[in-house]
């Protein structure tokens, strides 16, 4: 099972969550409006099913919450 830092937290997950996009789905956050940085760069929403997890990878997801 990889390990990563998500938003600052040690998580493993299972070793078929191999891209961002499959971490999306696996979190439930698919359909939701977010912004993933991956080891420091913004990871574009095109490009979330090609761009690999790797081993030690450094997340930060953030939820955009509307209100008023």
């Amino acid at each position: 099972m990889p390990t990563i830092q998500l938003n600052g937290e040690s998580r493993q997950f299972d070793a078929t969550i191999t891209t961002l996009s499959a971490l999306v789905s696996a979190l439930d956050l698919g359909g939701k409006r977010i912004a993933i940085e991956c080891n420091g760069e913004i990871v574009p929403r095109s490009l979330h099913a090609s761009t690999p997890l790797n081993e030690g990878d450094a997340l930060e997801i953030v939820v955009a919450v509307g209100g008023g």
